[in-house]
């Protein structure tokens, strides 16, 4: 009885696995912003190359089972039949000239979406720092003088340039709306460039396990008009908290599913503050936060000048 019930319930799994997957929500199939747009033409492209291979070797592993089953006696029974020039060129040709152009396309792609590197737009962008604590987000905006837990919102095609931290252990701050995805690290500062090109209003996670709140550990992303994003600025400073050091001290204290809070004002550099405060505990020298900012930007704007000087001699 057992056991032509089993073949039945392994039968089921396929049509068990689609109804799972039909209320999956394609977020990085249905991007909001230009880096998640050229993500998701990757993941495109590098699989259609995939199937060149696989779709083929599906259909024929079914039509040679069809064609030599036991029942057809006019197929052609070769059993020392070893060797065929023909395959051979066809197996080993068709999927080295695959890997060859995934091999371009990635080594293209992944300079070309490296989160470090600036968006070129003519918009001035906005900077918004990122500090992950258990098990929450605060995001702090340093040209605004304000911040935020669980809840970003800036202007509709207007490059977001974050910097990231963690005062905690190592997470993973990602906008699957937006693309991209970056560490979050204690006592280091990485980076990510992101933008949108519509409103919208997006859900950010955590992408990284780290402890019992890590289910809870999302916030809300909404892109919005210039409009809108300075009313709503103008609305934060009105709120009654500030996120002066014994505020983020009592802030970073583990706590699951935090509600969005606004705090109106910020301890100046708190974001350097919650970065040096983990340098002690690296082997290596201290590192001059500043110097290595201008250093970068110096070699940004030379690389910039040469582009520049090179379009102009074309």
């Amino acid at each position: 009885m057992s056991k032509n019930r089993y073949p039945r319930l392994l039968g089921l799994l396929p049509l068990l696995g689609t109804l799972l997957l039909s209320g999956c929500n394609m977020t990085l199939l249905n991007p909001t912003g230009q880096v998640g747009l050229e993500q998701r033409n990757l993941i495109i492209t590098a699989t259609l190359l995939m199937l060149l291979v696989v779709v083929p070797v599906i259909v024929m592993t079914f039509l040679f089972a069809w064609k030599y089953r036991a029942s057809n006696t006019s197929a052609t029974y070769t059993p020392k039949w070893n060797h065929s020039t023909k395959i051979e060129i066809a197996v080993w040709t068709v999927p080295i000239l695959i890997i060859i152009a995934l091999g371009y396309i990635t080594y293209k792609s992944t300079h070309e979406l490296d989160p470090y590197r600036p968006l070129e737009s003519d918009v001035k962008p906005i900077t918004i720092e990122v500090v992950a604590l258990d098990w929450k987000w605060v995001f702090i905006y340093p040209e605004q003088g304000i911040a935020t837990v669980n809840k970003i919102v800036f202007p509709t095609n207007t490059p977001v340039n974050f910097k990231v931290t963690s005062d905690s252990v190592m997470n993973s701050f990602f906008i699957p709306g937006l693309g991209g995805q970056i560490y979050a690290m204690a006592g280091m500062q990485t980076k990510l460039h992101l933008i949108a090109n519509r409103d919208a209003e997006m859900e950010g996670i955590s992408a990284n396990y780290s402890g019992a709140g890590f289910t809870g550990m999302k916030f809300k992303a909404i892109s919005t008009s210039q409009e809108n994003f300075d009313a709503w600025v103008s609305e934060v400073k009105k709120a009654p908290k500030q996120l002066e050091q014994a505020e983020y001290a009592a802030l970073s204290k583990p706590s699951q599913n935090n509600p969005v809070e606004l705090y109106s004002s910020v301890t100046p550099n708190l974001f350097q503050i919650i970065v040096d405060k983990y340098e002690g505990m690296n082997p290596g020298p201290k590192v001059n936060h500043e110097k290595k900012e201008k250093e970068v930007a110096a070699t940004q704007g030379m690389d910039m000048n040469a582009h520049s000087a090179a379009g102009a001699e074309e």
